[in-house]
């Protein structure tokens, strides 16, 4: 799928412009072609003879320079590119792309590009958690520029944290997603549950669970970067949503089951990354209950169970289920694809470090109902939301 792009990659001043020479390597190797732009303190690090030898095309290093026929040379960049890499991406050049700063080569390309554009940042652990910064990389993922976050690890520094470049396999496998993968969900609805249900017991007081809503939204945002119309039917959660997503907010799993229920004909794939609360209170006090006896019983009853609901009535839909497990995890899983009848089921366990509620990563299996179970390393959840989505293209081309 490489073969015969043209990718442009922008590189700034960082140490990790040594690994970004490997990834041009990579890329021109596998058929691309590769145009280098460097700023000046990435000269700093590495030569442009580096980047010219290994993607056998000049190296751009001055805004201002007239390349042969006259051309306006960063339009002529952003144009003819399929894809805008910034690799290693510093705070400075994340701050000026934020703040639409377009004053050297390569910030002028990304504005002037059509085409994705992925931004890889590497940085100091302080400089990456500094608010400003943490402000700039959320503005830009609302306007929907690609991100590959940084690995956590020992920095150049010297200090431990979130900061050095992703491996070159998460980068190249974004860049494989994307350039594969650009609008081949448009045509398509895609509806997705998220985060927690919550169940009163009182007025003030309720049973729920730790799901934080990341991987759902994650699964929503990918979507509809890749050209579906979403629907996001989330329980209560602290995330800001995706942008061109139907949200549709609840509380309860009976409130999810509705919603879920109402919009179920109307679209081609549900994705249910909600974890819905498998019991509520048969009765729920309508008054706040008050510390008095030295326990307190409280009866609960059955939620529906919407997944199983789903995998008994659907028609052209495809189901994709999530199971959050702590022990057996496979037998659990593949008992529940049987269940329920689903085409795919994501699993984790959840006792693992980096794959919990809450967490920015996750570490999944994908299980199928012929058996196959695909094990997957620790990622970002927008990267495991596309391989999923990926994995859910290849299912509807392979009924077809």
């Amino acid at each position: 799928m490489l073969s015969g792009k043209n990718i442009t990659i922008g590189v700034t001043g960082g140490i990790a412009v040594y690994k970004v020479a490997q990834l041009v390597s990579y890329l021109a190797a596998a058929g691309a072609s590769i145009r280098v732009m460097m700023t000046k303190s990435a000269q700093e690090f590495v030569t442009p003879l580096t980047f010219q030898t290994l993607s056998g095309h000049r190296v751009y290093t001055d805004l201002f320079e007239r390349p042969a026929g006259g051309t306006v040379q960063h339009i002529d960049l952003a144009a003819s590119s399929d894809l805008v890499i910034l690799a290693p991406a510093t705070a400075n050049i994340i701050g000026k792309i934020a703040c639409g700063i377009a004053d050297d080569l390569i910030s002028t390309v990304v504005m002037a590009a059509g085409c994705p554009v992925i931004i890889c940042p590497a940085m100091n652990v302080n400089m990456y958690n500094n608010r400003i910064v943490q402000r700039n990389l959320a503005s830009l993922r609302d306007l929907g520029y690609h991100f590959v976050e940084p690995s956590v690890g020992r920095l150049a520094c010297g200090a431990e944290g979130r900061g050095r470049l992703a491996d070159l396999e998460l980068i190249i496998d974004r860049i494989n997603s994307i350039l594969a993968n650009e609008g081949d969900f448009k045509g398509l609805s895609v509806m997705v549950t998220a985060g927690p249900t919550v169940e009163p017991v009182d007025p003030v007081r309720y049973l729920t669970n730790k799901s934080s809503g990341k991987m759902g939204f994650a699964l929503a945002e990918a979507a509809a970067r890749r050209g579906a119309r979403v629907i996001l039917v989330s329980g209560p959660v602290v995330l800001k949503p995706p942008a061109g997503v139907e949200v549709v907010p609840v509380q309860t799993a009976a409130e999810m089951h509705i919603a879920v229920m109402e919009r179920f004909s109307s679209v081609d794939v549900v994705v249910m990354c909600a974890a819905v609360a498998d019991y509520r209170p048969k009765i729920a006090a309508t008054q706040k209950i008050k510390k008095h006896e030295e326990t307190l019983t409280i009866e609960l009853e059955k939620n529906p169970d919407i997944l199983a609901e789903l995998g008994r009535i659907k028609k052209h839909q495809l189901l994709v289920g999530f199971a959050a497990e702590t022990e057996d995890l496979e037998k659990n899983a593949h008992q529940k694809v049987a269940a329920k009848n689903l085409e795919l089921l994501v699993a984790n366990d959840v006792t693992l470090p980096g794959a919990g509620f809450s967490t920015d990563t996750n570490i999944a299996k994908l299980v199928f109902p012929d058996g196959r179970v695909i094990s997957l390393p620790k990622m970002d959840k927008l990267d495991l939301a596309h391989r999923i989505l990926n994995e859910v293209i290849a299912l509807r081309r392979a009924a077809v």
